[in-house]
């Protein structure tokens, strides 16, 4: 029998943070959820809901206000090796060709020796597509090129989880489509706990075991959906075309209008407050 033990474990995480004027801003309010080990979860809200900074507090680059993080039962403290992170904007070394940058995420195991590592670097190199790129500097080769070898570099690190934060939300359509169904295979040949940050919800109905959707900022959960009871086909990109997507992006399409309408009227009162623009200049939530 398989043990239900959550791998990655949220307790009533809540968030706040205070701008130069000392003006208070609750972005994450009591959030608390249990994931899988292997399991896809995909964390879906309007923009600037509070998602983002959810993930990094997860992955320890940020501090919550109450609550605690368990990764395999470890409260999380800060970043390490084991939390696996793939950014929006492109994160590769350009000095590095491609095949060396995906080498350097094996650069700190020491689980592995030289060799091995090898290995594991051309696996990855070949997983996501690129071994005719190999020799290539990563600045010589696309934007969609460049998310496959930072995600490539992530793999080869081994983490025990891997946080991605709407990887594919500066490409185009037709390469953001491409990369998901990419991105379909790697999860199904490796199997790695991943959450995965977005407000687009087709891309989340394509990708997720399970969908956390969040309310307007203070983000809290309003719904989650097992994909698999709405879509039962093996998923691909192909699934956009059935009849069950359409109904489930409609159910969750306007649970989000409804949130991004509330993100607009709280965007509205601080302008009006003056807060907008000053409570929290790291990025966005």
């Amino acid at each position: 029998m398989h043990s239900i033990e959550p791998f990655l474990k949220l307790s009533r995480i809540s968030k706040s943070f205070v701008s130069d004027d000392g003006e208070t801003t609750p972005v994450i309010d009591n959030v608390s959820m249990d994931i899988l080990v292997g399991e896809f979860v995909v964390f879906l809200g309007p923009s600037g809901c509070g998602k983002t900074t959810l993930m990094r507090i997860v992955g320890g680059l940020e501090t919550s206000n109450d609550g605690e993080v368990l990764l395999s039962g470890e409260k999380v403290t800060g970043p390490d090796r084991k939390k696996g992170m793939v950014f929006q904007a492109y994160t590769s070394f350009p000095w590095l060709t491609v095949l060396d940058n995906i080498r350097f995420g094996t650069k700190y195991r020491d689980d592995i020796g030289k060799m091995e590592k090898e290995t594991v670097a051309d696996h990855y190199l070949q997983l996501v597509g690129l071994k005719e790129f190999s020799d290539y500097y990563v600045n010589r080769i696309s934007g969609g090129m460049r998310q496959r070898v930072a995600i490539a570099r992530t793999l080869a690190a081994n983490p025990d989880v891997l946080l991605m934060d709407e990887p594919f939300g500066a490409l185009d359509a037709q390469t953001r489509e491409f990369l998901q169904g990419q991105l379909l295979e790697i999860n199904k040949r490796e199997r790695k706990t991943t959450i995965f940050v977005t407000h687009d919800v087709d891309e989340s109905i394509v990708l997720a075991d399970r969908i956390f959707i969040f309310s307007a900022r203070p983000a809290r959960v309003i719904e989650i959906i097992q994909v698999s009871q709405h879509i039962t086909s093996e998923r691909d990109i192909s699934v956009k075309e059935t009849q069950s997507f359409f109904k489930l992006r409609n159910h969750i399409r306007d649970l989000m209008r409804d949130q991004a309408r509330r993100t607009q009227e709280l965007a509205e009162q601080e302008i009006i407050h003056g807060v907008a623009g000053g409570e929290y200049r790291h990025g966005q939530f």
